[in-house]
């Protein structure tokens, strides 16, 4: 007996039906169903960012296309300090470390602080990837006191917060101060003050700006002692409650983490039910994402890979898609592999619309289905025109300047791609503007990573000297079947070979006219690179 498809077949559809379950099993109402995501205002938004993103507002669909009312909380940390400047950001900003991000002035003098420019670059590549959020800056919440009930409760049980903080990770520090950071009245930081006591009557910290090793490197306190104003915002809880007094106060049930803060969030599952009383919300662990290097991406290190590097050569779905196909594992990332997720989603929308067949009906539901979250549950009512990226990155490098579009579209409709009075579409603009950044940023076309067994290395190799020698289209065809012959190659593979090799895709135009079009040099130069890597001899 085949099993039961949950809604479009996906992850993500199971995790939201998990949801719902263990929530009636809690016998909680099913009214709302909230999901949160951290939006992080410290440095850049990074790919990995926007993962979290993606994937949380993909759970609030998959709960919604389950008869639920769902929605995405995107909870901005503005009120986290600064602990370095961000690579590529003036020294001058070193004198606001240790300040609220919201309070740090915007370097480039286009928004009221540092912490809404950073905040809004994640924002705006949300827009763009379709996805819709209910935004709360932690500024706003804590001068709201829309977090004062869970504060006093934490703040009034410290003790406890500082015991299962040290049982937990080992942790003593709050055994010896309260789960808070005030903002020094001194000199205007976050991280430099010790919280001593708690008032309940007043709602009111007493604290000392001591100084604090952040990064590192010791950050001296100003030697202030006053008071802060819990009911005001004038301060916010450490790490280590703060996840546990959102998820109450919003009544969060569902928040992805990454492995970096898995501490933190078993800490404050802890405090949440121990202390709030209130069953922290389903959880789902990611890994993160690695440079090629194998360093972690990060929003405040030189290795930071934005979305919006990634929306200068290709589509914000093909950036969704990396975010969802895959949830757990540990994946290395730089700008060279967009072209393989434009490409992939290519291949996930021939599949949504029948053009390429998938015999297993679960894995045929899960890929249309990712296919439909990669558009927001919107999907284009047809194909898109799939032109493989390399080859786009070709045309645009031969095109004349003087005539490049027209040049292109020639180019195209001899391939076949399209018709003879096809104009080009607003997608296809698209695809020709990112394969141009492309050659633009880097002068250069993607290689497509392939192994080459003994016989296909041969084959290539005569191919090569073919080359160097005709300069028919025919007889260039005709050798591209003899020559498979000769080395008992199946001719189909042989050339699914050829234009992986030489376009990125396992299919193209006629191969003849598309070697002399883009010049024997240049084919040449691709072929010799696929064989000089070691082939594949098993």
């Amino acid at each position: 007996m085949s099993e039961k498809i949950i809604g479009r077949g996906t992850w993500y559809d199971k995790m939201a039906a998990e949801i719902v379950e263990r929530e009636r099993k809690l016998g909680r109402s099913l009214n709302l169903l909230r999901t949160e995501m951290g939006l992080g205002a410290s440095g850049f938004p990074h790919i990995g960012s926007l993962g979290d993103a993606a994937r949380s507002f993909a759970v609030t669909l998959a709960l919604r296309e389950q008869g639920f009312r769902s929605e995405l909380v995107a909870f901005c940390d503005d009120k986290d300090g600064l602990r370095k400047v961000p690579a590529g950001l003036p020294s001058s900003l070193e004198k606001y470390i240790g300040f609220p991000v919201s309070s740090v002035p915007d370097p480039y003098g286009c928004h009221e602080s540092f912490g809404r420019h950073m905040s809004l670059l994640l924002l705006e590549a949300l827009d763009k990837c379709g996805a819709e959020y209910h935004y709360m800056s932690a500024k706003e919440v804590y001068e709201k006191g829309m977090l004062n009930n869970e504060i006093k409760t934490l703040l009034s049980n410290a003790r406890r917060v500082g015991e299962i903080v040290q049982e937990e990770v080992g942790q003593e520090r709050y055994t010896e101060v309260l789960p808070y950071f005030a903002v020094c009245s001194g000199c205007g930081r976050i991280y430099t003050t010790k919280a001593l006591e708690y008032f309940p009557d007043e709602n009111k910290v007493s604290y000392v700006c001591e100084g604090m090793e952040i990064k590192g490197k010791w950050l001296e306190g100003c030697g202030f002692k006053g008071e802060a104003d819990v009911g005001k915002g004038e301060g916010k809880l450490t790490w280590k409650s703060e996840f546990a007094a959102r998820w109450k106060a919003l009544d969060i049930r569902f928040e992805a983490y990454g492995k970096d803060i898995a501490d933190s969030v078993r800490v404050n599952d802890r405090i949440c039910l121990e202390i709030l009383h209130y069953e922290p919300p389903s959880h789902a662990r990611y890994e993160m994402f690695l440079d090629k290097s194998g360093k972690k991406i990060s929003k405040s290190t030189g290795n930071v890979f934005t979305p919006q590097v990634w929306f200068r050569y290709g589509s914000p779905q093909s950036l969704v898609l990396l975010m969802l196909k895959r949830f757990v594992g540990t994946r290395t990332l730089d700008v060279t592999d967009i072209p393989i997720y434009v490409n992939e989603l290519d291949s996930l929308e021939d599949v949504y619309f029948g053009k390429k067949s998938v015999k297993d009906k679960k894995e045929l539901a899960r890929l249309k289905g990712i296919y439909e979250y990669c558009w927001a549950l919107k999907p284009p009512p047809k194909p898109s025109i799939h032109v493989p990226y390399n080859l786009l990155t070709f045309l645009v490098k031969m095109a004349p300047k003087n005539r490049s579009n027209e040049f292109i579209r020639e180019k195209l409709v001899s391939y076949g791609y399209l018709g003879k009075d096809q104009a080009i579409d607003e997608d296809l603009k698209n695809r020709i503007r990112y394969a141009a950044n492309w050659i633009n940023d880097f002068d250069e076309i993607k290689e497509t990573a392939i192994t080459l067994t003994a016989e296909e290395r041969d084959a290539v190799a005569e191919l090569v000297q073919v080359l160097n020698v005709e300069e028919e289209v025919n007889k260039i065809q005709n050798a591209i079947f003899n020559i498979a012959k000769r080395h008992n190659l199946e001719i189909a593979q042989f050339f699914k070979t050829l234009y992986t090799i030489l376009i990125g895709a396992p299919q193209g135009p006629r191969l003849g006219p598309y070697i002399l079009a883009m010049g024997k040099d240049n084919v040449n130069a691709a072929l010799k690179k696929a064989i000089a890597k070691k082939p594949d001899r098993s």
